[in-house]
């Protein structure tokens, strides 16, 4: 790898921003209800001020960023937490508390100097003693536990000065810069979990369960101009409907992952952004567990399961079939073709139970977070297919707390339906089904996988480590881990006064440029 200033890293390509303009321009014919652009909305003058209430469906399960794992907390904490590096809405990496960097030819060693200017949000001025803190906590220098799984490839952090860090690698790791979005965090400091702090545009106000967050405007901001917002309330409504009520009554006034089907019923009173949104919604079966860990029975599942009828459906025909775990946004990694390997033949899945010595079927449980109502409608549709092939399945329906401490940590389940959230890097994405991954949940483990993972982690030669991803991606399909469904589009409803939505290939929320227009 060559030694270099910072540059923009397109991880994702310009396929993102192609596929966002195709979905606007198949919108609604109504120009009210045409999807917004980013042009759009620079051709509006921004107001300075105000405040907003955005809906969301959970509560975070830590503020403090370290230990954090729901997607739903960095949704919100994305604007309070920075990294050296943050990604941008086209998922390149930009300077952030970094103000440039280089690498060693042999791509071991990471020399960055800090930004002139950046303060926490306690005043205290970012210095490189902090980066060191925050990355030797994250390796779990003091205790021995790394927080962050890739932070224990990390030899050694150094500060020559004031204003420089060195990070050194134990080994290869093509992947680990998108590591440097994790959140800096002020030395010395203990609280985080309670008052949150960081560097980012907005500061953190308060927190009350499952009521809201609220974070206001981040006056020191090193970037001029961000946010306008003088304050964002994060409204936890785990309900759909109650969401979609507060809208139309003005209680709220954003409503991200608002469901396709429903934005008809808003009419063209509000301001509506849609696009791909890099998630893989999948059914995965706990390979752990009887009938499960007989390949033939999760193929038969797969043989049971329409994803063409759930997406009509569920999705109102808004999401890209999937047939392994990577969205087409991540397009230079993505495997084609994988999407019709099982296509929907009952008779197929009846078949392969058969084999596997059930042939008068069996019953099981699909346990599916109840504040997320796409997965509930979703586990419906599914109980009603695999019914036809002789799979009676009862659907649990459990609070999102219960659902990560008992189904994503302990492992306790049958069948679970979930969103697995997209990534910057395609190893952030596939090493999730790594044998020694902590939280493989699937409990999925085929040496030959982690082969290819470990292989494509060090490779410096970009077609073979887009190839081993594609192999492994192969793999995932063949072993039927899931039943991979879709890539549900992204929708957010807005009232009109307000603009500047930006749509990312990670799941955030960015209010910085959130802003009300004359």
């Amino acid at each position: 790898m060559l030694t270099e200033r910072l540059r923009r890293t397109p991880l994702l390509l310009a396929a993102l921003l192609l596929s966002i303009t195709v979905l606007s321009a198949c919108g609604s014919g109504d120009p009210a209800k045409t999807p917004a652009t980013g042009a759009e909305a620079s051709a509006q003058e921004p107001v300075q001020g105000g405040s907003v209430v955005v809906a969301v469906p959970q509560d975070p399960d830590y503020l403090d960023p370290h230990l954090a794992v729901a997607s739903g907390t960095q949704e919100m904490m994305f604007n309070v937490f920075e990294g050296l590096l943050k990604p941008n809405e086209k998922g390149e990496l930009q300077p952030a508390v970094a103000q440039e960097y280089k690498v060693s030819p042999n791509g071991l060693t990471y020399t960055f100097t800090l930004r002139d200017g950046v303060k926490f949000h306690n005043g205290k001025p970012v210095a490189a003693e902090d980066v060191k803190f925050s990355y030797e906590r994250l390796m779990g220098k003091e205790t021995g536990k790394p927080l962050s799984s890739a932070f224990a490839n990390v030899e050694a952090v150094d500060t020559p000065d004031a204003k420089t860090v060195t990070v050194k690698l134990k080994k290869n790791d093509v992947s680990f810069m998108s590591n440097f979005t994790a959140a800096i965090l002020p030395k010395g400091y203990d609280n985080q979990n309670k008052a949150p702090v960081g560097t980012g545009p907005f500061k953190f106000v308060e927190f009350q369960p499952n009521q809201k967050l609220v974070i206001e405007k981040n006056k020191d901001y090193y970037v001029k101009g961000v946010p306008y917002l003088d304050k964002v309330e994060f409204r936890i409504m785990p309900d759909a409907e109650a969401s979609l009520l507060a809208l139309k009554s003005g209680d709220i006034d954003m409503y991200p992952r608002i469901g396709n089907e429903r934005t008809a019923e808003l009419g063209d009173q509000f301001r509506y952004v849609e696009g791909m949104q890099n998630m893989v919604q999948l059914m995965t079966m706990n390979i752990a567990r009887k009938p499960f860990d007989d390949p033939r029975v999760r193929q038969a599942v797969n043989y049971a399961v329409d994803t063409d009828e759930i997406i009509k459906v569920v999705a109102d025909g808004k999401g890209t079939k999937l047939g392994s775990n990577m969205s087409p946004v991540m397009q230079k990694y993505f495997q084609e073709g994988l999407e019709s390997t099982y296509n929907a033949n009952v008779d197929k899945a009846k078949s392969l139970l058969a084999e596997a010595g059930l042939k008068d079927g069996f019953s099981t449980t699909i346990s599916v977070p109840s504040n997320y109502k796409f997965h509930v409608d979703t586990a419906q549709v599914i109980a009603q297919q695999l019914a036809k092939a002789g799979i009676t399945a009862k659907i649990e329906m459990v609070e999102w707390a219960v659902w990560l401490d008992r189904i994503y940590k302990g492992r306790d389940y049958d069948m679970t339906i979930i969103g697995l959230t997209g990534k910057l890097d395609p190893h952030e994405v596939l090493v999730r089904y790594a044998s020694d991954y902590k939280s493989n949940f699937y409990n999925y483990n085929n040496p030959e996988y982690d082969k290819l993972i470990k292989a494509a982690q060090v490779e410096l030669d970009d077609a073979k480590r887009a190839q081993l991803y594609k192999d492994a991606q192969k793999l995932l399909t063949q072993d039927a881990v899931a039943v991979y469904i879709m890539d549900p589009n992204f929708t957010v409803a807005m009232k009109k006064e307000l603009d500047g939505y930006k749509l990312y290939p990670i799941y955030v929320q960015d209010m910085s440029t959130i802003h009300r227009v004359k």
